[in-house]
Formats: C-alpha cells, sequence, structure tokens
C-alpha cells in the first residue's frame, strides 16, 4: 500500500503520550471473589442491564466427518465429531434458578477443566511448556461473572447501564417499548474465537452483548486453533466412538478408544510452526489455514443448528445429547441441570444473526459472509483484529460470492502498523461497500491496544500486557470502546424490533466521529514500534515511568488534562478511518424494515428442525443411555 509508509515518516517520528481517555465504565464487584484485594485473578462484571447466564454444551455433530487429508501419526487431525460452545444470555434478575434444589450456585470456570491440564496446552501453544503452569495458577480459580443454567429473562430490562443507574439497573425492570412485545425476542449471535482461544475466552466480549439483550453462541473450534480442548464420546450409540467412524469416516487411534475422549492441542504448521508471524519468510500454510477455516464454519454450522432445536422448545432434545455433563472429560457435574427448556421456546431470533469474531475468528466470519446464499440467517458480521493472511482468498470465478453485508472491523493499534494486514481489512470494507448494492460498514482503530486487548487476557493480566506488550489503553475502558462501536453499529443495521432490546447502552457516537485516513494521522500521535516487533507490541514514550504504575500514569494524565480544561473527545481514543454514508445507512434500513417478521417466518419453516421420528436421541433406546453406559 504506498501511502502507508508515507504516513509513518512524517513529523520527527516520536509518540505521542496516553490518549485522553474516558474513565471505564461502572463493573461493581459481585462478592468477595472479586475484589482487588484477593491474590487470584477475577473478571469485571458486565456493564449492561442484564444480569447474565450461560449454559455449557456439547452434543455429537449431525454429519460426522473430516476436512481435507492432512494427517499426524497416521489419522486426519481436523475432524468434525461433536460442537462445544457456551452460551450467554440475558437471565432473570428475580429468579436465580427455578429447579436448582442446592443453594450453591455455580458459576463456569474460565480457564476450563483440568486446569493443570489446560495450562499446559498453553504452555505448549506459547512455546514455555510447563512454565506456564505457575503463570495461569491466579487464573485458575477465576470463574465468569455469570450464574450457569439461570432461566432466561422475559422481561424488558431498563434503558440504563451500571454507570449511569448503578448496579440496581441490573435488578430493576423497565418498560416495553412502544408497540412492542409483552416479552423481548433477543438477538442472536455466533461468535468465533482466534488463534490460542477458547469459548470462554472472550467472555467479557460475549458477556457484555448478553448483559445488553443478546444471545450469544460462542463455539470452541476443534481445529488446532486452540490451546487444548476435549472432545467427549457417547459409551455407546449415537456420538460414541463407534458411531463416529462408521458414520463419518472418523479416526481414533489405540489411546483415544481406551480413554474414551480425544485431546487436541494446538496444531503447528509443518516445517513453518509460527506461520502467524508478520515478518514470516515462508508466508502462510495455505493448506492447513482453509481447511480449518472450513472445519470452523462447519462447527458454526452445526451451532446454529442446535440454537434452532431450542429456539423450537426441543432443547431436552439437546440436554439428552449433552457431553458436558457428570462422568465426562472436562465437564462440570452440573452440566444443564435446572434449565426450564419451555422458557427458551421463540425467545430469540433466529433470523438477522450477527456472525462475530477475533483474529482466526474474524477470517472466519468473513467466509460465513461471503457466502450468504449458505449462511443467509447471518446479516451483519463484526470482526475484531482480523488476521488477514489466515483470511481465504476471493473466490474469483465465483462474484457472488462476496460480502454483501453491513461490516464493522475494530483493529488494535498494533495490527493498524501491518501494512499487509491493514490493507486487508481495508479491502473487505470496500468489498461490502461495492455497488450495486453497497453495504454500510466502517473500519476504525482502538489507540493504544494490542491484539490481546479484545479478549480476557488483557483484563486478567493487565500488568503483563502494560510492561511486556506496551498496551497503552486501560483494558477496561478499551473494552467499553470495543463494545459501545459494536453496539452502536448494530443499532444502525438491524431491524426495530431486533436493535431495541439493546436500548441502555450509552451511545458515545464513536461511528459518527470524523474519519481520520491513516495517510493524515500525524507520526506524533502514533507508537509504532520498531519493524520487528509490528502487530506484537507498541512503542510509548516516558516508558520507564510508564512501567511502574501504567495506571498511576494514565490517572496523572487526566488529571493534567482536567487542569488544563481540556474534556476527553472521541478521536482521543479512536482513529475512524472508513466510515458509509448516510444515505447507505437509509437504503439498508429501508430494505430491512418490514422483511422481519417474513424472514422470521420464513426461518421458522426452513430450519433444520428435527421430528420425534428423526431426532438422534431417538435412535437410542434409552435417552439418557449414553451417559450411563447401561
Amino acid at each position: 500500500m504506498p501511502r502507508f509508509p508515507g504516513a509513518l515518516q512524517k513529523g520527527d517520528g516520536g509518540t505521542s503520550k496516553i490518549p485522553n481517555a474516558r474513565e471505564p465504565k461502572v463493573r461493581p464487584p459481585r462478592g468477595w471473589r472479586d475484589t482487588r484485594f484477593i491474590p487470584g485473578r477475577s473478571l469485571p462484571t458486565y456493564t449492561g442491564s442484564y444480569p447474565v447466564a450461560t449454559m455449557e454444551i456439547e452434543v455429537p455433530a449431525r454429519d460426522p466427518r473430516h476436512f481435507s487429508n492432512i494427517k499426524r501419526d497416521h489419522r486426519h487431525v481436523l475432524q468434525l465429531e461433536t460442537v462445544l460452545m457456551t452460551v450467554y444470555y440475558p437471565r432473570s434478575h428475580s429468579e436465580r434458578n427455578l429447579a436448582q434444589k442446592d443453594k450453591k450456585l455455580s458459576r463456569e470456570l474460565w480457564l476450563g477443566r483440568p486446569r493443570v491440564e489446560m495450562a499446559r496446552g498453553y504452555g505448549k501453544f506459547a512455546g514455555i511448556g510447563s512454565l506456564a503452569i505457575p503463570l495461569f495458577l491466579p487464573a485458575m480459580f477465576t470463574k465468569l461473572p455469570a450464574y450457569r443454567n439461570a432461566p432466561v429473562a422475559d422481561y424488558w430490562a431498563p434503558a440504563t447501564d451500571t454507570k449511569e443507574g448503578g448496579i440496581e439497573a441490573k435488578t430493576t425492570t423497565g418498560s416495553k417499548p412502544d408497540g412492542a412485545a409483552d416479552e423481548p425476542c433477543f438477538p442472536l449471535m455466533l461468535f468465533s474465537h482466534g488463534l490460542g482461544g477458547t469459548r470462554t475466552m472472550y467472555s467479557s466480549v460475549c458477556g457484555e452483548f448478553a448483559s445488553y439483550g443478546f444471545v450469544v453462541c460462542a463455539v470452541e473450534h476443534r481445529d488446532g486453533s486452540g490451546p487444548r480442548t476435549y472432545v467427549n464420546h457417547a459409551k455407546c450409540g449415537l456420538g460414541s466412538m463407534i458411531e463416529r467412524e462408521k458414520e463419518g469416516q472418523i479416526d481414533h487411534n489405540a489411546a483415544e478408544k481406551t480413554r474414551g475422549y480425544d485431546v487436541i492441542d494446538y496444531l503447528f504448521p509443518k516445517d513453518n510452526p509460527y506461520d502467524t508471524s508478520p515478518r514470516g519468510d515462508k508466508g502462510v500454510d495455505t493448506e492447513l489455514r482453509n481447511a480449518q477455516i472450513e472445519l470452523r464454519v462447519a462447527e458454526l454450522e452445526e451451532a446454529y443448528y442446535l440454537m434452532s432445536e431450542i429456539h423450537a422448545g426441543k432443547g431436552q432434545n439437546v440436554a439428552d445429547r449433552n457431553l458436558r455433563a457428570e462422568g465426562y472429560k472436562a465437564s462440570s457435574s452440573h452440566g444443564l441441570k435446572g434449565v426450564d427448556w419451555g422458557r427458551w421456546k421463540d425467545r430469540f431470533h433466529l433470523d438477522h444473526v450477527t456472525a462475530c469474531g477475533h483474529s482466526f475468528g474474524a477470517a472466519t466470519v468473513t467466509e460465513m459472509l461471503r457466502h450468504d446464499d449458505r449462511f443467509n440467517y447471518v446479516s451483519q458480521g463484526i470482526i475484531y483484529d482480523i488476521w488477514g493472511a489466515g483470511t481465504t482468498p476471493v473466490e474469483e470465478e465465483a462474484p457472488h460470492h462476496r460480502i454483501h453485508a453491513p461490516l464493522l472491523a475494530v483493529n488494535s493499534e498494533a495490527f493498524t502498523y501491518w501494512p499487509s494486514n491493514f490493507e486487508l481489512v481495508e479491502s473487505l470494507i470496500k468489498e461490502a461497500q461495492a455497488e450495486p448494492e453497497p453495504s454500510p460498514s466502517w473500519l476504525m482503530t482502538l489507540r493504544g491496544t494490542v491484539h490481546i486487548s479484545q479478549s480476557d487476557f488483557s483484563l486478567l493480566y493487565p500488568k503483563v500486557c502494560s510492561f511486556f506488550l506496551k498496551m497503552v489503553a486501560n483494558p477496561r475502558r478499551a473494552l467499553d470502546l470495543n463494545i459501545n462501536a459494536s453496539l452502536e453499529f448494530l443499532s444502525l443495521v438491524l431491524p426495530t424490533e431486533l436493535a431495541q432490546v439493546n436500548r441502555a447502552y450509552k451511545n458515545e457516537s464513536l461511528l459518527e466521529s470524523e474519519a481520520s485516513p491513516l495517510d493524515r494521522i500525524p507520526s506524533t500521535q502514533l507508537h509504532r514500534p520498531k519493524s520487528e516487533l509490528v502487530a506484537v507490541r507498541l512503542k510509548i514514550r516516558h516508558e520507564w515511568l510508564y512501567r511502574l504504575s501504567p495506571t498511576l500514569f494514565r490517572a496523572f494524565d487526566r488529571r493534567r488534562a482536567e487542569r488544563t480544561g481540556r474534556a476527553p473527545e472521541t478521536g482521543d481514543e479512536i482513529w475512524l478511518h472508513v466510515k458509509p454514508t448516510p444515505e447507505s445507512i437509509e437504503r439498508h434500513l429501508e430494505k430491512n424494515e418490514g422483511q422481519g417478521q417474513v424472514k422470521e417466518e420464513k426461518f421458522e419453516q426452513a430450519a433444520p428442525m428435527m421430528s420425534d421420528e428423526t431426532d438422534p436421541a431417538s435412535k437410542q433406546q434409552d435417552a439418557t443411555r449414553h451417559k450411563t453406559g447401561s
């Protein structure tokens, strides 16, 4: 991109001070475990007006199969056997769990079980081996700030968040919008994690969306892109190793057959283990990455199918097949106990689904948006810090496989300095905005952020991120900016009946700020590091002082701004590189308005619902036989 280098050579080459940022939203601790005085790690509570709950689900895939002929140890490594996901959703504030007799309410672990082995998986991914165990020790007891299996909310939350209404916002029932139904029907979001990620590593992003009225289905990919994941198998019948091998030409070795589950660690490309590096001279292992994308979109397809079952009131069928229950590897004894499936019927939309992802997950979202004939229920996409090199190239022979949907791209500042990657994300925005049916799309950068600022890592290990990666932005404020920009985007592109559930967010008009093309940003505002550290870390002034205490340094900077009478401005925290015209937004809304009910009826008729005769659970002599092994 010719203009990119020139933009970085203007001025004196220095870097700016800490951005004059606003303070993050209020996140009151929910108990002693979440206070800063406990020597562990806690995740911040969610800021929306809905309390949040989660469900952990793993069920056998409908069509087990392998992807590509890539093998290790004489077996296929990319196999679809089960789909694993955590569902984040708005829960009722007046009832925690209707059917759970035990007063001890459960919360899902952030790291997952078995915790030491999961830490080893991260160590293998990061190249530090067992040294990861002591590093992850403080986070081994971290739990998501959401109750497990609690009833889904059946009321409209107040139009205020915890910053404006305090913690009472989560225990208050609001009035319904004019013309709306008595019970809200929540929008659905599918979330795809990045390399080294899991279904809980982005719990803050997913939980924030849920607190503003979204049902978020976060899939854990079994494509060798995560640090470690466990694939469970039924003892017999549907989902057993014998059945999977017979139905889908799946491979299992002797050790897997003995223990009854598969262990999938991060899959390094052969002869090019670090193909993700911006400075790699061998490029990306396209055979592996393309095959992983194929497996990923198939898993998301399975996840949507499961959600359509729950939407149809057949959640008990899902529960009967669930392999994340007592007696199975990496599972909680709580399983799906206490879920009132009757309350889930028709409680979320099956159309106008939002596809959202980070890094390699953003590349997965791009693939879904380009195949709207296959994913016709996905209407818009949000991509956080997309890994461009992992994106499947455009099919020149298939011009209809282009992005024809609204798109929001949010870059970290560290990734914005990766020229080829920035060029790719710019091209995706242009692809979405192309005639004859341009879709409203935005591209922005969050100043002072690094690649993991959009995951839970920056919240759990802020000092590591600031000390080693030079993350300048407050991690909680960075989360606010990601979520606020995303909610603003969704309020602009979703039909009215879907957009009105997230009325509690505070519109900062991030997407309405003045456009700042990258080549016009003075170099004095940049935190561009040396070329060998591009996309990895930032460069900051007064580094020795900042290393002492990033929090104190940010506080001094904020007070200095207050003394001079300078209030924070949008441009202090973000650069908005590309935005659509108001006319394109209006055309999109006119196209969508009035189609919501028609599309909903269409999807209810076309969704691949299971009849009693074709329900996989009915293939077993007992719906719970695979759990007991009897």
